[in-house]
């Protein structure tokens, strides 16, 4: 142990005080193992930031799910929930009444806001103020007057606000509004776990860290061919074979080291432009990102042993002599029988969850992770293989394609260890978007919305005069049509009525959306029979002329309503329903127009107006939500959608959007580095094949090819990969197999060009370096 102590500082001081070759070839593996740490630092801290984040918003959480309105006290806070969107971005707001000096003060503000006063969160702020929030502005004319401190917002992106009101006591009864003595969930307790999202969730952690990890043990290996010749000069001083692998083993545990220090202080510029930055609308405070200290131990420490190991296992091909490096001979061929060993023990792991499905209990999380593991790694076995069989037989060409794949015969396990990374992102990817695309149905249901007859709905108070308010949205820009109603509940008597149906308040135009009428003048009433919205119900003895109903009826376990009673009237007409515009089925019950309607009903009836937009109107929906909100501060403007995810398999997919983008920004710079990296050591080669008169044309075009042709190959390997692995895990969760080749042509696609941005960036670097001047030496 000693011994190997002695060797391994001997590498680490060859790193350090080797002259500009060796400190070129520490520093170009410090960057590429520390953009790899600093990726592998931000995950071990995603946990910690996805629990601050739900604490956060856990701890300002205003539901208490009570049955009865509480009591007014000096401790009681009437809150209404303002939640908005401007352009595709959540807006949160709140209207604050306190009712006494103990009124319980929502986290992140110092004090309540006076009325016609504002305060905002900094994102919400510097929006407000800019050429950009000018229709928001309209929505919101308070005074702002502070911010919302970071202990109150789930992220520095978040648009939120709190506002000074008056007089919400007396509209508790609407759902938006609530008296409260407290913040925070009242319901702490956690959902049950879905077995196929922890799938998700496991899958997605382990193709993003795969290529991380294969990029840390590439970047060890930075420079390898310049070091193994120096290596030589140890063996002509007197040290052993071995006594020189760990010597290398040292030197690179060196550069792993520095590594370990550029990823520490990438992760913390990294963690203050979190602060600063949103991706697919996520967003963190930088002191979310704290790294478990456990897991950053572990980085610490996996980081320079992986380095020595890679270093070893790398150094058992080669022969070190005095005299030199034997690595121009003919090198044995690759063997395959071992490279398939690792996706074949891979699909046994995982073959004993098929069919598993969300049944029949969880899938084993070890067996889940070690397959997918094993999968992945099993492309970066067989990919130097694949590249170094079909570089062989490739045949005669131009004079770039004969350079390039001349390299590429001497070489071909550099250039795979190039595509490795990309290849096994892109294998995870294909699989990860088979089984998001294979499970989507499973998570996304049908609203009922018929999304071509509204684009966005209205939700009035109570007391809004329906008519004044349509000729409002008439006038809107945008605005094509409008179908205004007011809409309640029917009852047979004024408390837990045993039958009812719905009542629905409009003009005659309107009317005629919801149900076919053979006449209609204002005055009418009509009954719809045969709706599927009263299948169980006998409207025809429930609309009984001189009848009397209750209008909006009190349930058990829910506050006092209305009750206000009704009598039928006489001369009620028949109608026949029209299929599903508003809600999936046919709208039944009582259909009355405006001069039908006592004026006693309109306390009991909400309103809502169903809205035609022109879509091509710019900003058309906030448009209407400005209207809105100056039609009465408590409305809400919903957009319409025919479908909708469930929150969690939504969050799931988003996370692994965020991280692909981080990956990819990864894969990206680390394949710079490494480029730039080669050309470095082809530098006078490269001045050699200029001062013999090679254009520059052709070695430019000659490296492109010898980028090109191991990706294609990388690519083909991770679909093949990337499908089998996808097809397995439709089968885990009893999903039909079904391929999204879109979906697999993008991945595939994103991950060349990813590659030929790379080229393109290492093309001004490699044209400075094939001049004569390269051709000189020290």
């Amino acid at each position: 142990m000693r011994q190997w102590a002695a060797d391994l500082m001997l590498g680490v001081r060859f790193a350090f005080t080797g002259g500009r070759e060796g400190w070129t070839r520490a520093v170009l593996t410090a960057v590429g193992v520390g953009l790899g740490v600093a990726l592998l630092l931000l995950t071990t801290a995603l946990p910690n930031a996805l629990t601050v984040r739900h604490d956060r918003e856990a701890a300002r959480s205003d539901i208490t799910f009570a049955t009865d309105p509480m009591p007014k006290a000096d401790d009681t806070l009437v809150l209404a929930r303002l939640d908005d969107t401007f352009r595709d971005d959540d807006v949160r707001g709140r209207a604050l009444e306190p009712e006494g000096p103990r009124a319980p003060l929502p986290p992140g503000l110092e004090k309540f806001p006076a009325v016609g006063e504002m305060v905002v969160s900094p994102a919400l702020k510097k929006l407000l103020n800019s050429d950009s929030g000018a229709l928001l502005r309209e929505r919101l004319p308070d005074r702002v007057v502070g911010t919302i401190a970071e202990e109150g917002l789930i992220g520095s992106a978040e648009l939120a606000y709190y506002r000074g009101a008056e007089g919400l006591a007396e509209h508790i009864t609407s759902g938006r509004i609530e008296r409260i003595d407290r913040f925070g969930d009242p319901d702490p307790g956690e959902e049950r776990s879905d077995p196929v999202l922890i799938l998700l969730i496991l899958v997605v952690f382990v193709v993003l860290l795969m290529p991380v990890a294969v990029f840390i043990a590439a970047a060890v290996r930075f420079g390898g061919e310049r070091r193994d010749r120096r290596l030589a000069a140890l063996r002509l001083v007197g040290s052993d074979s071995r006594m020189t692998r760990r010597i290398a083993a040292g030197e690179a545990m060196a550069g792993a080291a520095l590594g370990l220090l550029f990823g520490a202080g990438f992760f913390m510029v990294g963690r203050q432009l979190a602060g600063s930055a949103e991706v697919f609308r996520i967003s963190v405070f930088p002191s979310y990102l704290n790294p478990s200290p456990v897991l950053a131990l572990l980085v610490a420490v996996a980081v320079p042993t992986a380095a020595v190991l890679v270093t070893l296992l790398a150094l058992r091909g080669v022969v070190i002599e005095p005299l030199g490096v034997v690595r121009a001979g003919r090198p044995a061929r690759r063997q395959l029988w071992w490279r398939l060993i690792l996706p074949l023990a891979g699909l046994a792991m995982l073959y004993p969850m098929i069919g598993n499905g969300r049944e029949n209990g969880d899938f084993n999380q070890y067996l889940v992770t070690g397959g997918v593991v094993l999968l992945l790694v099993g492309v970066t076995a067989l990919l130097p293989w694949v590249v170094e069989s079909v570089v062989a037989r490739l045949g005669s060409g131009g004079v770039a394609w004969q350079l390039a794949v001349r390299r590429l015969q001497l070489s071909s396990g550099t250039a795979a260890r190039m595509v490795n990374g990309i290849a096994v992102a892109v294998a995870g990817a294909i699989a990860l978007q088979m089984l998001f695309a294979g499970v989507d149905d499973d998570y996304t249901k049908s609203t009922g919305q018929d999304v071509s007859w509204a684009q966005m709905e209205a939700i009035l108070p109570s007391g809004v005069p329906m008519d004044q308010a349509a000729a409002k949205f008439r006038d809107t820009k945008g605005v094509e049509a409008v179908n205004a109603f007011s809409e309640g509940w029917l009852g047979d008597r004024p408390k837990d009525p045993d039958h009812g149906t719905t009542l629905t308040v409009g003009d005659c135009a309107s009317l005629r959306e919801i149900a076919r009428l053979s006449s209609c003048a204002e005055g009418d009433v009509f009954v719809v029979h045969g709706a599927e919205w009263d299948a169980e119900e006998d409207v025809t003895k429930l609309a009984a002329p001189g009848r009397k109903l209750y209008v909006d009826p009190s349930y058990e376990g829910i506050p006092k309503r209305h009750e206000i009673p009704w009598t039928v009237p006489q001369g009620v007409k028949a109608a026949k329903p029209r299929t599903g515009l508003l809600a999936g089925t046919d709208r039944g019950g009582l259909l009355i127009t405006r001069k039908a309607m006592p004026e006693a009903l309109a306390p009991a009836l909400d309103g809502h107006a169903y809205l035609r937009l022109d879509q091509s109107v710019p900003d058309v929906h906030d448009l209407v939500r400005n209207t809105t909100v100056a039609i009465d501060p408590l409305a809400d403007a919903v957009a319409w959608a025919a479908t909708e995810r469930t929150d969690r398999f939504d969050a799931i997919r988003t996370g692994l959007f965020v991280g692909a983008a981080c990956v990819l920004a990864l894969i990206g710079a680390s394949l710079l580095v490494s480029q730039l990296e080669q050309l470095r050591e082809r530098k006078k080669l490269l001045s050699a094949l200029v001062a013999f008169g090679t254009r520059r044309r052709t070695l430019s075009l000659s490296v492109l090819w010898q980028t090109a042709i191991p990706i294609v190959l990388g690519l083909l390997l991770a679909s093949v990969v990337g499908l089998t692995l996808g097809t397995v895990l439709l089968k885990m969760t009893s999903t039909p197999v079904s391929v999204d080749w879109t979906g697999v042509l993008a991945m595939t696609g994103i991950g060349a060009a990813v590659v030929l941005v790379v080229t393109l960036c290492s093309l001004p670097p490699l044209l400075r370096l094939m001049r004569p001047e390269g051709l000189r030496t020290e």
